[in-house]
């Protein structure tokens, strides 16, 4: 609901990658700062990049899309399923929702979907089932409270309790059919099937029919701020974008609304060439980097990028479209973003989500390695005027330990070596310490409850550097 502000307050992960359990808070619980900011950071390989990947699964899941097979072999290889959970804040002018909304996932070979028709080929069989959801809430407002209780539950097929799967969709028995179509057509293609446009048209044609059931409004709320939230307001910029960048392609995230428009997407803007983008997307492409610009030229002196128009073509679904090339203009030379440094194209592809984080309270933006070719310096200060003045909520990982010293604590969190155990807030952490010289001090001395770094031996290492120049011949 457009009202509606959604923050994730925590997440946890079980049987997910290396992740055999881990469970992480997102707000600062030492000061109330208006934005929310959580910085992951960790040896390779301890489970910072799980964290962003379970926030990319949240997102398919919110907006009913397919499950993306990848999925299937991020579960844990000693377990049969991974399961994860979302906590959340839903702030409306009338009341707050404090909402829990979780999952299974599990490799799905084909046995269960063998009698089914539908299928086209063997490979459909295969994928992520997602299974076990279950969305429950409690409220309070002014006028009265209610506890946590579950609003949907498939566990056991069914909606519990009953008064409320009544209230939802009715005592139709056409709907009930209409469920198990639902239900069916959702498990063949690997959504979520509790978002799904199939479920969500049900229960909002039973809500136009009953608008004046109040039970039913507070319910449909919740549901349709999560949906806003999936669809419009969570955005991830995992590895695969950074990748895209070095692939000559740029991921421009963005989120722009102005009086008359509004638009949220990402366009894939190609570096070593020019791209056509739908005509009715070049003047919010230029939109968002106008209002880039803006910030652009002050972390970067002088800097802006602009749009070069190269006329029109017939896109392959007929439509006209607009072919454009980035360019890149400095003391007054133009020339095209491609010979940028990686690092500019880095902060240009993610620069109007930092923008849209500061500005507005209802956005959630996850990173993975935010600090990948960018000046740690530039790194650090950016970071702190978000976490001071800024109003949404960033997630993100990095290997940069530069934000450790001008971000508080409370907005830093690390992954430890203990997979059943994987995340951790420092603890006897002073005002007057230095959290980089603690965190450094830590993994030499391990003085927290659990081990945030695997102990490598130099002198082994030198040897195997040595060892592997002699096999090849080096």
């Amino acid at each position: 609901m457009k009202n509606s502000i959604v923050r994730l307050e925590s997440i946890t992960i079980n049987n997910f990658k290396n992740v055999a359990y881990g469970q992480i808070d997102f707000e600062n619980k030492r000061k109330a700062y208006r934005t929310s900011i959580l910085g992951l950071y960790g040896q390779n390989g301890s489970g910072k990049t799980a964290l962003i990947d379970a926030i990319e699964l949240l997102k398919l899941a919110l907006t009913g899309q397919k499950i993306p097979a990848k999925f299937a072999d991020y579960i844990n290889v000693d377990a049969e399923y991974a399961s994860i959970k979302y906590e959340f804040k839903v702030t409306n002018i009338d009341r707050i929702y404090n909402a829990v909304y979780e999952f299974w996932i599990v490799k799905d070979d084909g046995l269960l979907l063998q009698n089914i028709d539908g299928i086209e080929n063997d490979e459909e069989r295969y994928g992520v089932r997602l299974f076990n959801e279950v969305l429950s809430y409690g409220y309070e407002s002014p006028e009265e409270k209610c506890r946590m209780g579950a609003l949907i539950d498939t566990r056991k097929g069914i909606f519990l309790p009953q008064t409320k799967y009544d209230c939802l969709v009715g005592k139709d028995k056409e709907t009930d059919t209409e469920l198990l179509v639902a239900k069916k057509m959702t498990l063949i293609s690997h959504r979520s099937y509790m978002f799904s446009p199939e479920f969500l048209g049900i229960i909002r044609a039973n809500y136009a029919k009953n608008k004046d059931d109040a039970e039913l409004e507070k319910h449909m709320l919740l549901i349709e701020s999560l949906v806003q939230f999936g669809n419009f307001e969570l955005f991830i910029i995992n590895t695969s974008n950074s990748g895209l960048i070095s692939m000559n392609a740029l991921p421009l995230a963005f989120k722009y609304e102005d009086k008359s428009v509004g638009a949220v997407g990402n366009l894939m803007l190609p570096l070593n060439s020019a791209a056509t983008i739908p005509e009715e997307m070049l003047d919010v492409a230029k939109n968002v980097i106008r209002s880039m610009n803006i910030v652009l030229s002050q972390i970067i002196p002088g800097l802006t990028i602009s749009i070069r128009e190269l006329g029109v073509e017939v896109q392959k679904n007929g439509k006209l479209g607009a072919r454009i090339q980035l360019m890149s203009e400095k003391n007054s030379k133009e020339i095209p973003l491609q010979y940028e440094s990686e690092g500019i194209k880095k902060l240009v592809s993610i620069l109007q989500l930092l923008i849209v984080v500061y500005n507005k309270p209802s956005i959630t933006v996850a990173i993975d390695e935010l600090d990948a070719g960018v000046f740690e310096y530039l790194l650090g200060e950016i970071l702190n005027i978000i976490s001071e003045k800024g109003k949404g909520q960033l997630i993100f990982t990095s290997h940069n330990l530069r934000p450790l010293e001008t971000l508080d604590r409370g907005f830093v969190a690390f992954t430890t070596t203990n997979p059943d155990n994987r995340y951790i807030r420092f603890s006897n952490v002073r005002d007057t310490n230095n959290l980089r010289d603690f965190y450094f001090r830590d993994i030499v001395l391990g003085e927290q409850s659990e081990e945030v770094y695997e102990a490598t031996n130099n002198h082994e290492i030198a040897l195997a550097f040595r060892e592997a120049g002699e096999l090849c011949g080096a």
